[in-house]
């Protein structure tokens, strides 16, 4: 059976190439919104973080119907830390929206995700986007792209692709780059003619791959997954098989199937092959499993997930404050979110630990779990959490391997110098240089370790101009000791609330994160030293009374502006002996072992 009626396509592009912005103007033309109707910016983005920071997190579907065909469109995020997202929905569609940026060109998250859309053999329709940017370099970027096909061992077919050029933002797109287009009619037009229509056995067994999870509290878990042969209905009797042989097959019934149509859900009495569906009333089902007939259970194998690259340990919060903001704030409460978690994240990993109260969690990257955090803490969830860890191997020989990230860095080209400096101290080796008219280019592969704590250190140095993105690139031999930071910290002596002469004492001594009425206890970080030892500030210390005062003189103490720390700058700024205490309402960076006594006598002893 081949479904003329249907095509299946995911949009894959490198963050802020605008991929987004575009299904926004597909589904505008598409007509899945009336002509009076208010709608959104970036309508895909309906997470509320992704909203907050102008990013796609989660793999999302919609569809729109162009011509009596409905295509089925998959937005994917462009971090390299939610690759895994990426890799899974590929699954689901017959060909690709390569997106990219006119002016920057195919970045390290394009190299990526081309690669795994290559090695499904998908075809592939290359879209250059905001060509109406001043810096576009048109003539350039077919050049650029060709290049990484032919890098990636692209077959044939795959380097004969369509290139359209784009204006995301205005709707328009046309075949050539000399010609302004009008509409988005000739992207619809090259999807339907390009892209292979859905194919599958009709009378068959059912089977079905599932592809992604979520999760309702009404009717529990959803399976998300295209049929790849059969039919399926409501009420069918199913048996679910699993890809690793790992778990027992079980039966089941369909409650509810469910069908995308512009962003809605729809319900539908059956779907046939090629459909892409929403499936309720199966307990346990997770990513990778096959809904199968109940007379030919056969598991479809499933993609590898890239494993994750980054640790960090979740433990209950255990500080002085401990409980006071949090609505969740027991391990059993953490364990159970954290497990929780894994039914829709692949690439996610979450480990116990000897202690009942602290669990490992492994991910792709920095943001991969900050994510994590920042959700769990809107979710009301306290807890504390580690400095980041990489995740070393070891090859056959016994030696040590890390892995490697490729680092692409545009900055101006006065910045070059420091830049070159700080990637040496990290054990960054250059790849390459290319000049972009006042801007350069660099390439390194650095270990993921060197990146930690960089990204504030970068905005400084290229005083907010520079632009960095790395992707995973594989693991190499183990480069050597990379000092983590180069500043200590300043630890309050005391609990109490900080006050202004106190603070105002302290900042002379280093930069301070809190402004004054901010509550402290003993042990608690309260600003960064610019010497590599750690000073213990008393913030609390108040000015003593005498009987002769100058009104005003408590006035007369200016403060400097205090730092504002985000959860990013938090995880960055974290030392090996130190933890992020994350509640719904605070951040704070305390000390493992909060007696400013008891840490004197351990330093003492690490000297003896």
């Amino acid at each position: 059976m081949i479904r003329e009626d249907l095509r299946n396509i995911a949009i894959i592009a490198h963050v802020d190439h605008g991929k987004t912005t575009l299904v926004d103007e597909m589904l505008k033309q598409g007509g899945v919104f009336r002509e009076n109707q208010a709608v959104a910016e970036r309508v895909m983005d309906s997470n509320d973080i992704e909203r907050e920071r102008g990013i796609t997190i989660l793999a999302k579907n919609t569809s729109v119907c162009y011509n009596d065909i409905k295509i089925n469109i998959i937005d994917t995020p462009g971090h390299a830390d939610f690759g895994g997202e990426v890799e899974r929905v590929l699954e689901m569609v017959d060909g690709v929206l390569l997106l990219v940026d006119a002016a920057e060109g195919p970045m390290p998250q394009t190299r990526f995700v081309l690669s795994k859309a290559l090695e499904m053999g998908h075809k592939i329709i290359v879209v250059v986007n905001k060509i109406d940017r001043p810096d576009a370099r048109l003539d350039e970027i077919g050049d650029e792209v060709l290049e990484l096909l032919l890098d990636l061992d692209a077959n044939d077919d795959q380097l004969e692709s369509p290139i359209l050029f784009c204006s995301g933002r205005s709707g328009t797109a046309s075949l050539s780059q000399y010609e302004a287009g009008t509409d988005l009619k000739p992207l619809f037009d090259t999807i339907i003619d390009y892209i292979e229509p859905p194919k599958g056995e009709e009378n068959e067994p059912l089977q079905m791959l599932i592809s992604s999870i979520d999760y309702n509290e009404y009717v529990g878990r959803i399976g998300i997954g295209r049929i790849v042969r059969g039919s399926i209905a409501v009420n069918q009797q199913v048996t679910v098989c699993d890809y690793t042989g790992s778990k027992k097959n079980y039966n089941s019934k369909i409650v509810s199937l469910l069908q995308i149509q512009g962003l809605n859900r729809v319900p539908v009495q059956e779907a046939q092959v090629g459909d892409i569906v929403w499936i309720s009333g199966i307990e346990g089902i997770t990513i990778g499993d096959t809904i199968c007939a109940t007379d030919a259970p056969e598991a479809l194998p499933f993609v590898k997930i890239s494993e994750p690259t980054v640790e960090m340990t979740f433990s209950v919060n255990d500080s002085p404050f401990a409980g006071r903001e949090g609505k969740f704030v027991t391990s059993r409460q953490l364990r159970e979110r954290l497990f929780r978690e894994l039914l829709k994240d692949v690439s996610l990993r979450v480990e116990e630990t000897d202690s009942t109260d602290s669990f490992r969690v492994a991910g792709r990257g920095e943001m991969h779990l900050s994510i994590l955090i920042e959700n769990m803490r809107r979710e009301g969830y306290e807890l504390a959490v580690s400095t980041p860890r990489v995740l070393f191997k070891q090859d056959e020989n016994g030696r040590k391997l890390e892995p490697i990230e490729r680092l692409v860095i545009d900055v101006p080209e006065e910045s070059v110098g420091s830049v070159m400096e700080k990637m040496g101290s990290r054990k960054g080796e250059l790849v390459a240089m290319h000049p972009q008219g006042s801007r350069m280019r660099i390439e390194f592969l650095v270990p993921a370790r060197g990146l930690f704590g960089y990204k504030s250190e970068f905005l400084t140095d290229t005083k907010g101009e520079g632009i960095m993105s790395h992707v995973f690139d594989g693991y190499e031999p183990y480069k050597g000791d990379i000092e983590r930071r180069k500043t200590g910290s300043l630890v309050s002596f005391e609990t109490g609330d900080a006050v202004t002469y106190g603070l105002y004492n302290a900042q002379e001594r280093g930069q301070l994160f809190i402004p004054a009425g901010t509550p402290v206890y003993e042990g608690m970080v309260v600003g960064a030293s610019p010497k590599t030892d750690d000073l213990v500030v008393n913030v609390c210390k108040k000015k003593h009374l005498t009987n002769t005062r100058a009104s005003g003189s408590d006035d007369a103490l200016r403060l400097v502006p205090h730092r504002v720390l985000s959860l990013e700058d938090s995880l960055e700024f974290l030392a090996d002996d130190e933890l992020l205490e994350v509640t719904p309402e605070s951040l704070r960076i305390r000390k493992r072992v909060l007696s400013n006594s008891q840490r004197a006598k351990i330093r003492g002893n690490a000297k003896k």
